[in-house]
C-alpha cells in the first residue's frame, strides 16, 4: 500500500485553527490559510421560561438543610429534638458501605422507618467526606423529602451522624 503524502483536508482544517491561535514569532511569514469562519449563530430572545421562578411551585416542599429549624415544626419540639430529648428509635450506620450501597441503605432505612411509625432516627455516616456530603442531597430526593421534617447533627462537634425528625403517618 502506497503512503500518501500531505494531509487530508481535516488534518488541514485542525491545522489551521490550530495556527489561528499562536502569535508569529517571525514577522512577514503569513498564517497558514484555513477555511473562512462562520458567523455565531443569532441569539434567540429570552422567554419567561428561561429563569426560575423566585418561588416554590404548589406542593414543592423546601429542601431540608441541617440543624435549619423546618416549616411545620413549633418551637418546643425542635428545641427537644435539638437536644436530644426526642430518643433515636433507630439507628443506621454506615461505616464500611460504598457510596452506592449507602445510598440504597439510606432510602430504604428511612421509608421503612416512616412506615413502622418511628418519630427520630439517626443516620451515622462517620467523618468521611463523600458519605457526609452527600447525605442531605439523598435526604432531598423527591421520594424521602416528604417523608421528613427536619434534620440535626447530635452535637456540634459531631458532624458524622445525623438525626433525622420524621413526619407521622397519616391514617
Amino acid at each position: 500500500m502506497a503512503r500518501r503524502r500531505g494531509l487530508t483536508p481535516e488534518d488541514m482544517e485542525l491545522w489551521a485553527a490550530y495556527s489561528r491561535t499562536l502569535t508569529r514569532l517571525m514577522p512577514g511569514r503569513p498564517k497558514f490559510p484555513g477555511p473562512p469562519e462562520l458567523p455565531p449563530p443569532p441569539l434567540k430572545p429570552l422567554g419567561l421560561d428561561a429563569f426560575p421562578p423566585p418561588f416554590k411551585r404548589r406542593g414543592e416542599l423546601a429542601a431540608l438543610g441541617v440543624n435549619a429549624a423546618p416549616a411545620g415544626v413549633d418551637k418546643s419540639t425542635w428545641d427537644k429534638f435539638r437536644a436530644l430529648k426526642i430518643r433515636a428509635q433507630a439507628k443506621l450506620d454506615l461505616h464500611g458501605h460504598t457510596a452506592a450501597k449507602a445510598h440504597r441503605e439510606v432510602i430504604q432505612f428511612v421509608e421503612m422507618a416512616h412506615t413502622a411509625g418511628l418519630r427520630c432516627v439517626e443516620i451515622i455516616t462517620g467523618n468521611g467526606e463523600i458519605l457526609a456530603r452527600e447525605l442531605p442531597h439523598w435526604l432531598n430526593a423527591p421520594s424521602v423529602r416528604p417523608l421528613i421534617l427536619g434534620l440535626a447533627h447530635p452535637h456540634a462537634r459531631n458532624s458524622g451522624a445525623i438525626r433525622l425528625l420524621l413526619r407521622r403517618r397519616r391514617a
